[in-house]
């Protein structure tokens, strides 16, 4: 049986029309996170400009000027931290972007939750299984505790991931937002200890945001 050999076969992927850019080059890439701490030149350009610069200073100047160019990075670092801490779209993670993001975090940081001791509880929890090897009669109580402690954080976490998708439906009618990424996103801020939440918390506990 003849194959015709004009029909590409089922295998066959067809070319995209340009190169795979490198990954220093899609870092640089204009409105990626890189981006804003990543000067838009490759590294071969960098050093040989930086050499340039080297050679036309003394050593004084050229000691100077690392100083202050430490310095400038670390005040844009600090800089970024701070943005994400207060909320900036400009140096929000894509996990943290968007009006209904922005809502179930005020959602989540309005209110206390159980779920905020989830990672001190592990932490005591794997202390006490390691003394409870030493002790048998002690070790099936303690997994039963384990067991139902685990059993009130799943059942708070799923209430409370549906109540942040149920809630933003109402807010925002015309959402994209799946109600799965909602939820987990808002489990994610709640077993969070409040200090550590990056956007900090602009609402206080017991504000209505609803």
């Amino acid at each position: 049986m003849l194959v015709n050999s004009s029909q590409p076969s089922k295998a066959y992927t067809p070319k995209k029309g340009h190169a795979t850019p490198k990954r220093n080059a899609a870092q640089r890439k204009e409105g990626s996170f890189e981006a804003r701490f990543t000067p838009a030149e490759s590294y071969s350009e960098a050093r040989k400009k930086r050499k340039e610069l080297k050679a036309s200073m003394s050593k004084e100047e050229w000691k100077q000027y690392k100083s202050d160019a430490k310095a400038a990075q670390k005040a844009r670092r600090q800089a970024a931290q701070r943005g994400m801490d207060e909320g900036d779209p400009r140096y929000l993670l894509e996990r943290d972007k968007g009006p209904e993001r922005a809502f179930v975090r005020d959602l989540v940081d309005s209110g206390r939750y159980l779920n905020t001791m989830v990672m001190p509880f592990a932490l005591i929890l794997l202390i006490l299984l390691t003394i409870a090897t030493r002790y048998p009669t002690v070790s099936p109580i303690l997994s039963l505790t384990s067991m139902v402690i685990m059993l009130i954080f799943f059942i708070e976490a799923v209430i409370l991931g549906r109540k942040a998708h149920r809630l933003v439906k109402e807010k925002f009618p015309n959402t994209t937002e799946r109600g799965t990424s909602i939820g987990f996103y808002a489990f994610g801020r709640a077993s969070q200890p409040r200090r550590w939440r990056t956007p900090k918390p602009r609402v206080k506990v017991g504000d209505q945001v609803a």
